[in-house]
């Protein structure tokens, strides 16, 4: 998310993720390290030893805290909420309500994370990041990498170790499904919201609305993307509705039809909202205010609109729905 990057340790405001042809494409995460239960990946499962660096704006990142959460981890991975509104330095700390200060380091920045990492470090800084405090580097940056690895790693630490989100019987279903939103939807939103020609944005604005539109009437007849079993693919697909209305549907031109438009979706992820241990890491007001307070090329003035009003506690019609289809 955070417009800027480091070349060489030093940042830059320089911006390349557009091709030639106005289309955005999203540069890859570079730091994949695994951690397991024996510490064989040469990162040990323990508790106190790794940090979460997040932003509560990024749906991302927004994964990684609710795996944290739903998992019980709070007591054993410590963590830090960046500000939402990015600076010209990128992502940054402060004190702003519902933001968590860097308790390691005392940094201003997340880019001097990166930097200590490795001090030549060229590339996107990004949220999530998963530190290591022993070995004091990043052990991972990639959101889809963390929510696998909060999902098993720590379940000898974990309060809900019973919650399997990432069952190995299923797991080539749940990548299935995670490939299958990933480009048309979770990164959908972006390409329609950062394309910089007309073409760009008309291909990505109908291949997210055709794949929404598959997924509406998948979700008329099973209650989950997998089946009848809440997976990691439900919580990567959860992220972005949650912030579409509020976000995306303006901001970025996503405006075809809002999530409440659509019957079986919204109701969905009402259900994944009221989830327990879910709702009070889905903070409206960071995500309103990264969008529209901290993308100026998208929203100059910087005015953070006052609504969409969104009641995501409403009671969710699911089974009503599922029994009629059923």
């Amino acid at each position: 998310m955070a417009l800027g990057k480091l070349i060489d340790g030093q940042w830059t405001t320089a911006w390349t993720e557009r091709d030639d042809s106005g289309q955005f494409n999203r540069m890859p995460t570079l730091f994949h390290h695994q951690i397991t239960a024996d510490g064989s990946s040469g990162f040990q499962a323990e508790p106190g030893r790794y940090h979460l660096y997040v932003s509560l704006g990024c749906p991302w990142a927004h994964r990684t805290v609710l795996l944290r959460s739903l998992k019980g981890l709070q007591d054993v991975i410590s963590l830090s909420i960046v500000d939402p509104v990015i600076s010209d330095q990128g992502w940054q700390f402060s004190e702003r309500f519902g933001s968590i200060p860097d308790s390691l380091y005392g940094s201003e920045y997340l880019w001097q994370i990166y930097v200590k990492a490795k001090a030549d470090y060229s590339g996107r800084v990004t949220v999530p990041v998963l530190w290591d405090k022993h070995t004091e580097t990043i052990v991972n940056n990639e959101s889809r990498q963390i929510i696998q690895l909060f999902n098993s790693a720590f379940d000898e630490f974990a309060q809900h170790p019973d919650r399997d989100f990432y069952p190995t019987s299923l797991r080539p279903q749940i990548d299935a499904a995670i490939d299958a939103i990933y480009q048309p939807i979770n990164n959908g939103v972006y390409r329609s919201g950062f394309a910089s020609s007309q073409s760009a944005y008309h291909q990505a604005v109908t291949e997210l609305f055709q794949a929404l539109d598959h997924w509406e009437d998948i979700l008329g007849q099973q209650r989950y993307l997998v089946g009848d079993r809440l997976t990691l693919a439900d919580w990567c697909m959860f992220t972005t509705l949650f912030r579409f209305d509020l976000a995306y549907h303006g901001l970025f031109k996503t405006n075809l039809k809002r999530l409440v438009d659509y019957p079986n979706l919204w109701n969905y992820c009402r259900e994944l909202y009221q989830y327990p241990g879910v709702a009070e890491w889905c903070s409206i007001d960071h995500v309103k205010q990264l969008y529209y307070a901290g993308l100026p090329e998208l929203n100059p003035s910087g005015i953070v609109p006052a609504g969409p009003n969104i009641d995501y506690a409403e009671p969710h019609t699911r089974d009503r729905l599922l029994a009629t289809a059923a």
